[in-house]
């Protein structure tokens, strides 16, 4: 949801640029308590629930990077009209440049040398929003008392004790953290007839296709002609799977592209003004990409749900878990790349954080407008959500497609660190309840399987299936795919409160 306009447009002249004598910073404590609080209540945190002070706080004490979703006074609907909406206009440049004197004026109250070119972190060229740096509280009052204003919040805040800082390697592009990368390595002790099958002309499919009945669905359908984009953190260059050798075996004619999103990081708030490289520093994306469409090859590798879709990987985060403005950033980037791309029918993304963001909820509804369809991971647990198990942003959003695993000796048991509620749309079995073996995938490098768990897999084997889905029913749109998915799966026609549909069935979606 976005912030109502409660007062008429500023201007210059009614300024108060004054800072309260009595302005305190609040201590990261009782922000992230404030977080808790929301999230007990609410099942959700909205910035827009924090007062000024908590918001300029925030910014203190990550990036003091700002997200201003700004409009025309008078504008309104603005949700579900993002996607035809042209920011070049005159009525929306004057909207955008007033408000960006609104904040150089009140930002020169603290310091008079800033000038708008040293504070204005990144150029958005499709939505309407602004990305800041902001160090005067009075400037969050005065944003909040716009007509011109439709959020103002941190982009970089999140939870101490989950905000994990990556590190970078000596040339600062391939990136890891103990934020969901594993390094994604090849898992030794594999066993063949429980693990895995080897199926034609020399691949590994992974056990828990069989709950979904994809080797039934295999016979109508693999995926060809449907192009997945997924975003996560990147696809590892040395895995020939997703490169050289994307097309072997029964898997052939297809496209892979591997573009980046994230920008760098940045310095004393000044952009550096180039991008990370598409690689994945990380191991998460890689395996992410192998899930979903690996291909049916001849050298032994795990095999991917639509083994002949066309494949984008888009590196727009560092790590899973979307803490830095930069990842925000890169994550609503890589939404409105992806829903720009005609030939683009499936957004897969298994990364999330436990604040909303409005700016990445704005470019999901761009690419919803755009007729997209799209799947997010419902949350995979850190030690500070261990008691806390909803959906985390923004698979908690409408417009996605909330995915969670399950296990494979009782269906209503989530995985062991898998969230789940009222928001899940799908679940997929993705665990072994005997000795929690997860779903196989490919490793960073080589032709030996990794295996991977939680929300993340999830998603990415649901999008797989919605390709297989999509290329049996080339003419179908996004409503009468996500029809197909939903009366197909296993609780219908009855949702169920925290699993929703259930698990996906690629045999009946295909018939």
């Amino acid at each position: 949801m976005f912030f109502t306009a409660i007062l008429n447009a500023c201007n210059k002249s009614s300024i108060n640029n004054s800072i309260s004598s009595d302005e305190t910073l609040i201590p990261r404590s009782e922000i992230d308590g404030f977080i808790k609080n929301q999230l007990a209540i609410h099942q959700k945190c909205e910035w827009k629930m924090a007062s000024y002070q908590i918001v300029w706080s925030a910014l203190q004490h990550s990036d003091n990077i700002l997200s201003i979703g700004y409009k025309p006074a008078g504008v309104n609907n603005i949700e579900s009209n993002l996607h035809n909406i042209d920011i070049n206009s005159n009525e929306w440049k004057k909207a955008k440049d007033f408000v960006l004197q609104l904040v150089l004026t009140s930002e020169q109250q603290l310091d008079k040398s800033i000038i708008l070119k040293n504070i204005l972190q990144w150029d958005e060229k499709i939505l309407p929003v602004i990305d800041i740096v902001v160090k005067n509280p009075n400037t969050i009052k005065l944003l909040r008392a716009s007509n011109l204003v439709r959020y103002a919040e941190p982009m970089g805040y999140e939870p101490a004790d989950v905000a994990f800082k990556p590190t970078q390697n000596a040339n600062n592009n391939a990136v890891s953290s103990s934020s969901g990368c594993d390094y994604n390595t090849a898992e030794s002790g594999l066993v063949a007839n429980v693990d895995y099958t080897t199926i034609s002309p020399a691949s590994k499919q992974s056990w828990n296709h069989s709950y979904h009945k994809i080797q039934n669905a295999w016979t109508k359908s693999t995926g060809k002609g449907v192009k997945v984009f997924i975003i996560d953190t990147g696809c590892e260059f040395d895995q020939e799977n997703v490169g050289s050798k994307f097309n072997q075996g029964l898997s052939s004619g297809r496209t892979i592209e591997k573009i980046v999103t994230l920008p760098q990081s940045t310095f004393l708030g000044i952009p550096t003004g180039s991008v990370e490289i598409a690689d994945d520093g990380c191991g998460h994306g890689t395996s992410m990409a192998g899930a979903c469409a690996a291909p049916r090859g001849t050298d032994g590798a795990a095999c991917g749900v639509a083994y002949n879709c066309n494949l984008i990987t888009c590196r727009a985060a560092a790590d899973v878990y979307l803490d830095e403005s930069r990842e925000a950033k890169g994550v609503a980037d890589a939404f409105t790349v992806a829903a720009n791309r005609s030939d683009v029918k499936i957004i897969s993304m298994s990364m999330g954080r436990i604040t909303s963001s409005s700016q990445i909820q704005d470019a999901i509804n761009y690419a919803y407008g755009k007729g997209k369809l799209i799947f997010c991971a419902a949350g995979t647990s850190f030690s500070w959500t261990s008691s806390w198990f909803g959906v985390i942003f923004p698979a908690v959003l409408t417009q996605v497609n909330a995915v969670t695993g399950v296990r494979d000796n009782n269906y209503g048991n989530t995985c062991t660190d898998c969230h789940s509620g009222s928001e899940t749309d799908f679940t997929i079995v993705m665990e072994k309840a005997s000795n929690g073996r997860h779903p196989l995938t490919l490793a960073m490098s080589g032709d030996i399987p990794s295996t991977v768990g939680g929300s993340s897999v999830s998603t990415a084997t649901a999008a797989g299936i919605a390709a297989l889905v999509w290329s049996k029913f080339p003419s179908y749109n996004r409503d009468k795919i996500l029809s197909k998915l939903i009366s197909t799966s296993a609780n219908y026609p009855t949702r169920n409160a925290s699993l929703g549909w259930g698990n996906l069935n690629a045999d009946a979606a295909t018939n």
